[in-house]
């Protein structure tokens, strides 16, 4: 019951935190720690959370992994390809850009300020929660999701305005 309540928004996080291609991995791996140590869950705490926080630890550990192999191999760049059907309305396609630049962006924070944004405004999570996946105090939190916004804001007011002038 646990598991199909829980893989979308634990997928969506790994994903979203940059697990990219490799989300379904981190989620597996999640679960599999999340029954080991069930013994560690506090009987009364909400279980999400506490699944997501496990899934964010994997995600780091997935991330320095990722960076150990880089630099003791040369990487070839990988194209991703994003492209959708070519018949879709105007506003959809409008929406799909708007999307890809939020997400470039995202992907262009650091990964702590990435981290706060896609677990309070993507993942939904209040404040306290996502102290408690991320792990920090929630004056940190807060202080970095303010920073967090106000730099994202700087990378998408400019992508905005060179569209505006460009059109």
């Amino acid at each position: 019951m646990l598991v199909a309540r829980y893989t979308l928004p634990a997928h969506r996080a790994a994903f979203l935190l940059g697990a990219g291609e490799e989300a379904d991995d981190v989620v597996q791996e999640a679960f599999v720690k999340a029954f080991r140590h069930l013994s560690r869950f506090r009987a009364g705490e909400p279980f999400g959370p506490w699944l997501l926080r496990i899934v964010a630890n994997e995600t780091r550990n997935l991330a320095r992994s990722r960076r150990r192999r880089a630099a003791l191999a040369l990487r070839l760049p990988s194209a991703e390809s994003g492209g959708t059907a070519a018949d879709s309305p105007v506003d959809t396609v409008l929406a799909a850009e708007r999307r890809a630049q939020l997400v470039a962006a995202l992907n262009a924070l650091p990964d702590r300020e990435r981290q706060v944004l896609v677990c309070r405004y993507i993942l939904d999570l209040s404040e306290a929660e996502t102290a408690q996946v991320l792990g920090w105090p929630l004056g940190s939190v807060k202080s970095r999701t303010s920073r967090a916004l106000n730099r994202l804001r700087g990378l998408l007011v400019p992508a905005e305005q060179d569209r505006v002038t460009n059109d």
